[in-house]
């Protein structure tokens, strides 16, 4: 008996012809994205955690460079501090060790993307500009830089990096 009222119900609304799943789907939008700026605060605990940091860039940057909005360097600005751990991924001398996130680094840098690292960290972690990979900027202190860049108008974006427990295909 309980069985029958579905049927039912679905016929006096007129929708047995059509299989459940296709009732309703998602509404895909092209917000008007017009000059983005975005301001990446990484700090992370660990170097190995910067590839899962540069997937939040990448999340940003990527849609923008690709139709509909075909956005170039002129049209977008990003700008990323890194001021933690990952700090020595820019160090040329780690370059073998962090080949694919230098090379992702490299990319962005390559369509306007600026990578700046804080100087103090950069005292702490004991090297100097010369160390580092020729598409970074050394800044004064990456505390004042987010606020420089706020002031700006950038939207503040703090990419948070969890150690990963499960696959996609365990909790689908």
């Amino acid at each position: 008996m309980k069985n029958a009222t579905l049927p039912a119900l679905l016929l006096t609304l007129g929708l047995a012809a059509a299989p459940l799943a296709t009732l309703a789907q998602a509404t895909v939008v092209q917000t008007p994205y017009k000059h983005p700026k975005a301001l990446f605060d990484i700090y992370l605990d660990h170097p190995a955690k910067m590839g899962a940091a540069l997937y939040w860039l990448r999340s940003f940057v990527n849609p923008l460079l690709e139709a509909p909005y075909s956005l170039f360097n002129e049209d977008m600005s990003v700008v990323v501090v890194l001021h933690g751990t990952e700090l020595v991924t820019v160090a040329r001398k780690n370059e073998a060790q962090y080949e694919d996130v230098v090379q992702r680094m490299r990319f962005y840098a390559d369509h306007g993307v600026k990578f700046k690292v804080c100087g103090l960290a950069l005292k702490d972690f004991g090297y100097t500009p010369a160390e580092l990979q020729p598409f970074v900027e050394v800044t004064p202190s990456a505390m004042t830089e987010l606020v420089h860049w706020q002031n700006q108008g950038y939207g503040l974006i703090t990419p948070l990096v969890t150690d990963k427990r499960l696959s996609i295909e365990d909790i689908r």
